[in-house]
């Protein structure tokens, strides 16, 4: 495979971190991509390894996670979420690494009452600090059918995308200071769990356990444009010549549907909430280019 050219200044930090990765080659097989971690059986795979459920009740929920760590990625995957009364769970699907200074990259979602809109929580840590939250409503119902959600994270920016189109934009913002995941790698991460102290309506409604087991059901998992590695003895150059997804950003087209959902469907911005940061918004929040 190729080496980085270091024709741009990102490309001399991404050779360095990406230098030992090899571009990921697997799709879909749930048997072939993750672990079941835990649950004593509440998460299955099933259907020859095409469909993946995590269920919660009483006793515990439940959860797994990829085999490979990334260091960059377009990874996709089709989720269809707790129906019914699903108050107090959180289906949690993210990607993060290990250690006090972890990065993670987060999509979350919170349970609704019956007929109220499930909330779609994201946030971006680095060097153990998050507190960049963004939350949004959905233009469909999340618990009829599967949709795709989408992290796509490479050396410029960090994209949240649902069914193709962008939510959410964290960009790399070294030059002004603001810290940016690329040097740790991250497994993928998801699981189904108990969190009505805060997830629905700031923990003001409960789970209604005669609702039990809760599910969540996952398929068409596709990590195809990324790079990764399954062992810390396999390290093979990822091609970031060939691979444009490496250098993506939004089109204007998709900067206009992102404006959609953020005018119409985005419930909470940090960049807005001047109460909970008295002493200053996060420097991100201002139009650095």
């Amino acid at each position: 495979m190729a080496f980085f050219a270091t024709k741009e200044p990102l490309l001399l930090s991404l050779l360095l971190a990406i230098g030992f990765f090899v571009v990921a080659a697997s799709a879909g097989n749930f048997y072939e991509s993750f672990d079941i971690t835990w649950g004593d059986g509440r998460a299955n795979i099933l259907e020859n390894g095409q469909l993946l459920t995590c269920t919660l009740d009483k006793t515990s929920g439940s959860g797994f996670q990829s085999k490979k760590e990334y260091l960059y990625g377009k990874i996709d995957m089709k989720l269809k979420l707790v129906a019914g009364n699903s108050a107090g769970t959180v289906t949690a699907y993210y990607l993060s690494s290990k250690g006090a200074t972890w990065d993670e990259i987060d999509f979350e979602f919170l349970g609704n009452l019956t007929g109220q809109p499930y909330t779609i929580h994201t946030n971006v840590f680095t060097g153990g600090k998050g507190d960049r939250e963004m939350q949004f409503h959905l233009w469909f119902d999340p618990t009829a059918d599967f949709h795709t959600y989408t992290v796509h994270w490479n050396p410029i920016n960090i994209i949240f995308l649902v069914d193709g189109i962008p939510i959410r934009v964290f960009k790399n913002n070294e030059k002004h200071g603001v810290a940016f995941p690329k040097i740790q790698p991250m497994k993928i991460y998801s699981s189904l769990w108990e969190a009505d102290d805060w997830a629905t309506q700031g923990g003001r409604v409960k789970i209604d356990w005669s609702n039990a087991p809760f599910k969540a059901s996952y398929r068409n998992f596709n990590d195809q444009s990324s790079c990764s590695r399954t062992s810390n003895a396999t390290w093979v150059s990822c091609d970031a010549n060939n691979n444009s997804w490496m250098w993506t950003t939004l089109t204007p087209h998709q900067y206009g549907q992102m404006k959609w959902v953020q005018d119409e469907y985005m419930i909470y911005n940090y960049c807005t909430d001047y109460k909970r940061f008295p002493q200053g918004l996060a420097k991100e929040c201002n139009k650095l280019e």
